[in-house]
């Protein structure tokens, strides 16, 4: 295993730790994207150690599209919306959605007073 690969997994479980510590809902610290990422071998960090632009383009990207393709399906082919119309619906539902969870992660990060991601190596923050 090299160096970045552990590195990443004693943040992990240092975050792990602390987000448990906190009082945050384990739903919440863990979501299911993330834990799948996980199994999957994508080392992504969990979403309160994330930057928030970092946040902010996942969330609103997968939100945006996903609900853009769902409601194309499901509503606005069948009432003639034009695909720029439902793309730029999809824009704009996932940039403020992004947004919104970002800084709601923020927020969550500075409640519970949480070290960054950096830190967890030497040791910041855990008690």
């Amino acid at each position: 295993m090299n160096s970045f690969a552990n590195d990443f997994e004693v943040r992990k479980v240092k975050a792990l730790e602390l987000l448990a510590a906190s009082g945050i809902r384990k739903s919440n610290y863990l979501p299911p994207a993330t834990a799948l990422l996980w199994r999957l071998g994508v080392k992504v960090r969990p979403p309160h150690f994330a930057s928030f632009a970092g946040t902010a383009l996942v969330c609103g990207l997968y939100f945006g599209l996903a609900w853009g393709l769902f409601m194309w399906l499901v509503v606005w082919s069948s009432q003639g919306l034009s695909v720029a119309a439902a793309f730029s619906s999809g824009v704009l539902a996932g940039t403020f959605f992004g947004f919104s969870m970002a800084a709601y992660y923020a927020y969550a990060r500075k409640k519970h007073p949480l070290p960054p991601w950096e830190k967890l190596l030497d040791g910041g923050g855990v008690a």
